[in-house]
């Protein structure tokens, strides 16, 4: 049977074994509704508390300002509809980049039907964003700024921290919210040392479960509710809380916060080692995510000129390699990638893009083997393209 070599890690994690363990633990013992008064009810409570203090540790910030989610998306939507309902009063200006994953500019565009002005912030040619531009396109009117922390088609890490300066002394009224779901556990964050008012998070993306995310709200920052009803979440989202889930989620990030120096050190030496040996057997390709500390550890986003990436994606899973062409949540829409006409690639370039994203388990071995894979493939298919 042929090894499999899992590089889409951007797209989701395989849970740690710990995690599936717990989640299993919950759902045939710690069962009960966290909301119940008895003891069944407070040992799920205390799932659900343990968790929360996890994830507040790894940021920095209180209990309290932690609220959980169905995921990533509904993040981004409670923070950016959470503070549009809350606070278009004082404004209706919106800033966002042109490189946001879809639940921030889908939800942007539909704020703009609903009257609000969007700005959107252009990138250079890694993906990052002009901060003279962020600068001046704060107005008296502008209640939010919301930009990711890494990119999840090229990796770039955006300077989030000079960008929360920057917003505070420009408008101190206006609230920062950061798109986190790359970064998190990736690359240090540290909200109240950044500005940072809301940021949003998934389990999938770092070994935890699907269908579980959270929210860091800061204290004093109102949002309106997601949705209503028994006042679950301080109000905030009301719903019985997927227990299993969210310690699934605490339980992830317990064990990733332990290891996250040898975790992501890691992944960067073998991107690094996985880019060098691309870089040396292949002629005639573009690599997208910027070098050093401008790109994250694990996502390595690469263009074949001359070859088409979707079918260079399917020709390496007979090797048994996984990538993606970009952000799963698009990949099956035959829209052009706004993430990559933004940084100024060509049609072709687009055309022959794919995303590479690591893990911490991922091995050298592995990566001399994806190399080898990737040169046999991109020769092949360049021969039959030229045909």
């Amino acid at each position: 049977m042929m090894d499999e070599i899992y590089l889409d890690n951007a797209a989701t994690t395989k849970p740690f074994t710990e995690v599936v363990e717990v989640i299993a633990d919950c759902l045939t013992n710690k069962y009960g509704n966290p909301s119940s008064l008895h003891r069944k009810g407070i040992e799920a409570e205390a799932l659900l508390k343990d968790s929360r203090e996890a994830v507040a540790r790894v940021l920095g910030v209180e209990p309290g300002e932690i609220y959980f989610t169905s995921g990533g998306t509904e993040s981004n939507n409670a923070a950016i509809r959470g503070i549009a309902d809350s606070y278009s009063n004082r404004g209706t200006h919106i800033i966002t980049s042109k490189v946001e994953h879809p639940s921030v500019l889908r939800t942007m565009e539909d704020l703009e039907r609903k009257g609000f002005a969007v700005t959107y912030l252009d990138v250079d040619h890694t993906g990052l964003i002009d901060l003279e531009q962020l600068k001046n396109s704060i107005r008296k009117d502008t209640i939010l700024v919301s930009i990711m922390g890494v990119n999840n088609e090229i990796g770039s890490v955006q300077p989030v921290e000079k960008a929360g300066q920057i917003i505070k002394r420009e408008n101190p009224l206006a609230f920062f919210h950061v798109d986190g779901i790359q970064a998190f556990l990736k690359i240090p964050v540290r909200p109240k040392d950044m500005g940072i008012d809301l940021f949003s998070l998934s389990g999938h993306k770092f070994h935890g479960p699907k269908g579980i995310g959270a929210l860091y709200c800061r204290k004093g920052v109102n949002l309106r509710p997601v949705q209503t009803g028994g006042g679950q979440e301080r109000g905030l989202r009301a719903g019985t809380e997927n227990t299993p889930g969210i310690a699934g989620l605490g339980k992830a990030v317990e064990i990733y916060s332990q290891n996250h120096y040898d975790y992501n050190f890691r992944m960067k030496t073998l991107k690094e080692m996985l880019k060098s040996g691309i870089e040396q057997r292949i002629p005639n390709i573009r690599v997208n995510t910027p070098g050093g500390d401008n790109g994250a550890p694990h996502i390595l986003s690469i263009a074949f000129r001359g070859v088409k990436g979707e079918v260079l994606l399917h020709s390496l899973e007979k090797h048994g390699i996984y990538i993606s062409t970009r952000s799963a949540c698009s990949s099956k829409q035959n829209k052009v990638s706004g993430v990559l006409s933004a940084i100024g690639l060509t049609g072709e370039e687009i055309e022959g893009t794919v995303r590479i994203s690591l893990c911490p388990f991922n091995t050298e071995e592995q990566m001399l083997k994806t190399v080898e894979a990737f040169d046999i493939e991109v020769r092949n298919l360049r021969k039959m393209f030229r045909r």
